[in-house]
């Protein structure tokens, strides 16, 4: 009886205590999001899973410890490899052509980034942040995971979990979040907007786009060059034409393995002794307040343009929402909040895609400004 009461003394079970509870608990919320909602599932689920194993004790396969995920950590995410890869394959999955027929869509893409700059305000001088854990945590403004990951493990490693968290969060709520603040700054008569046909985009402007673009994003803005340059290099592959093997598994075998291994060693990085806090709760905050000024950005500013643009050539002001660079689905929400408000008669689909794809170059940029003033 004594050799039984050992081992249950030296198990993982006689250690767990209320805080690996708690966090059992939010990695099942996310798990049934996940598959009941399909709310981000690919990313969702691997991080449930690094969460649960992260808070069993002794188990040593938290992204601090030594075990197989602290060695994923150290070797893809402490060293800028992996985001970097997963910005290889999203350029694979773009289509610029909706942002190249309509350029002044790439001001809303812009604009949608102002829910960065107004948290990253607001957690220094409301939470006390250190002005790089503020950026840090501004960035989750851009609904925009690997970005998020990139910038948070340069200026505040410590930081990752509840960044990510709250990253890839509001990115699953997308539906949630944006339809009420796109209901309250838009009147019924701009949803009803129909935006003319776009212009038509040449072979060489797709092609002449991920280089130019990349070229310049890189010389202006060198600390931006690893997620540009990359996403920009996967959409050359795309468009190229003679790459299909490379297209392929960039878009494919190889972002899906990038995704696993990125998710549960961010999911692994919360670890209840760790994430457990009210720090942790001014994150989520800040991250909710960021997200919600991004869409009003993009959205107000699409109304500002519209007092310049005769009439006949106006903007649907809700495509501003999908400037925040959560691809496609932002661009999804849109469609469907702007459909359902105009009884199916507008459906800005491709429309809100040009704003959407221009808001993945816009928070890598803000990234690499954050970078250079602040690393």
């Amino acid at each position: 009886m004594q050799e039984i009461l050992k081992v249950f003394q030296e198990s993982g079970f006689a250690h767990l205590e209320f805080g690996n509870y708690v966090m059992f608990i939010i990695a099942f919320i996310f798990t049934y999001l996940a598959i009941t909602k399909e709310y981000e599932p690919l990313l969702l689920i691997p991080i449930s899973f690094g969460i649960v194993i992260a808070n069993f004790p002794f188990a040593e396969l938290g992204s601090y410890e030594e075990g197989i995920i602290g060695l994923i950590y150290k070797m893809g995410i402490k060293t800028e490899l992996l985001p970097p890869i997963i910005f290889l394959g999203v350029g694979v999955l773009t289509d610029f052509r909706p942002l190249l027929s309509r350029p002044i869509t790439f001001l809303l893409g812009a604009a949608a980034q102002a829910g960065i700059f107004v948290a990253a305000l607001g957690a220094a001088y409301i939470f006390g942040f250190t002005s790089q854990e503020a950026a840090s945590i501004g960035i989750i403004g851009g609904a925009d995971g690997p970005t998020s990951i990139f910038l948070s493990s340069k200026l505040a490693p410590h930081l990752l979990g509840p960044i990510a968290l709250a990253a890839y969060s509001y990115m699953s709520l997308v539906p949630i979040i944006q339809p009420p603040v796109m209901r309250l700054l838009t009147t019924k008569k701009e949803r009803y907007i129909v935006m003319p046909k776009p212009k038509p985009v040449s072979k060489w402007a797709v092609l002449l786009f991920p280089m130019v673009t990349g070229a310049f994003a890189s010389l202006a803005i060198p600390s931006s060059a690893p997620l540009i340059g990359m996403l920009m290099f996967g959409n050359l592959l795309r468009e190229s034409g003679v790459t299909e093997r490379l297209k392929k598994t960039a878009g494919g075998p190889m972002i899906d393995i990038v995704t696993i291994f990125l998710g549960t060693a961010v999911g692994a990085t919360m670890e209840a002794t760790y994430f457990l806090n009210l720090q942790t709760l001014a994150i989520l905050g800040m991250g909710a307040v960021a997200f919600i000024f991004s869409t009003a950005g993009g959205v107000l500013f699409a109304k500002f343009l519209n007092l310049f643009i005769s009439e006949g050539n106006k903007i649907n002001p809700c495509i501003g929402a999908a400037g925040v660079s959560a691809v496609p689905m932002a661009a999804r929400v849109v469609q469907k909040f702007v459909s359902d408000e105009t009884n199916g008669e507008v459906n800005p689909l491709m429309e809100a895609m040009g704003p959407n794809v221009a808001g993945v170059v816009g928070s890598a940029v803000a990234a690499g400004i954050f970078l250079s003033f602040l690393q």
